[in-house]
């Protein structure tokens, strides 16, 4: 699979966007469309383990998310519970590591104890980096950055001429992590909706008409391709 293209990035992260607008196309409600999500969440996955990613980061649920309606941020709540019911076996034996980027804050406790189960079964394994963020916002990984080394600087742990790039990254939600190299946005919207807002500083952006629910492996491959096509000079000359 991999042979299909010349070069698979490394690090990859998705805006997962549609979902609505996929549901308001047929005709059935919005949490129907979120259902529909799952098949595309799923195959992503396994596609991004297949071929041999270090690194993929899902937009899941944004601090922003909070502003929908009750029942649909309910809803969203119970399914993320269900979700990991069902897959975080098949992760795990495809050796996959699955971490949660965000603030707990205002998730509800059941959900929670998942998320921590599913990171604790699947902590050793050296596969795929699977980053769900959930309650995430760019802004406020930036902000819990900067708090902590406001009071490492208040401790006298750090002298504020010391801060530097390679300290604010060691403070972020995914240290281990460099930056991405590729940003994957369905549904045609062209913005970073507060996604990863220092992480994807040098990352190529792949936007596609694509709704969420009928995005599949042929289409992450078709990303890659273009991926491939690109020149990336990080601010320098070819």
């Amino acid at each position: 699979m991999a042979g299909k293209v010349k070069e698979v990035p490394r690090r990859i992260a998705v805006i997962m966007d549609g979902n609505g607008r996929w549901a308001t196309r047929r005709g059935i409600s919005r949490i129907e469309g979120h259902q529909a999500g799952e098949a595309a969440i799923t195959d992503t996955v396994r596609a991004s383990s297949e071929l041999g990613l270090e690194a993929l980061t899902m937009y899941a649920f944004s601090t922003e998310n909070w502003k929908r309606s009750p029942e649909e941020v309910k809803f969203l709540m119970s399914f993320h519970e269900k979700l990991l019911d069902r897959r975080v076996g098949e992760f795990h034996e495809r050796n996959v590591k699955i971490r949660f980027l965000g603030r707990r804050r205002r998730i509800p406790g059941k959900l929670v104890r998942k998320m921590q189960e599913a990171a604790e079964l699947t902590e050793k394994n050296t596969g795929l980096k699977l980053n769900v963020a959930f309650n995430y916002g760019g802004r406020t990984e930036l902000i819990d950055a900067i708090r902590e080394i406001a009071e490492e600087v208040a401790e006298g742990k750090i002298k504020p001429g010391s801060i530097n790039e390679r300290l604010v990254n060691r403070h972020l939600y995914a240290p281990d992590l460099p930056d991405y190299d590729l940003l994957i946005r369905t549904a045609g919207e062209m913005r970073v909706s507060n996604f990863l807002l220092w992480e994807i500083a040098y990352a190529e952006f792949y936007v596609t008409p694509v709704l969420w629910p009928d995005f599949r492996r042929k289409h992450l491959l078709e990303a890659f391709e273009e991926y491939n096509r690109r020149t990336r000079k990080y601010g320098g000359l070819s």
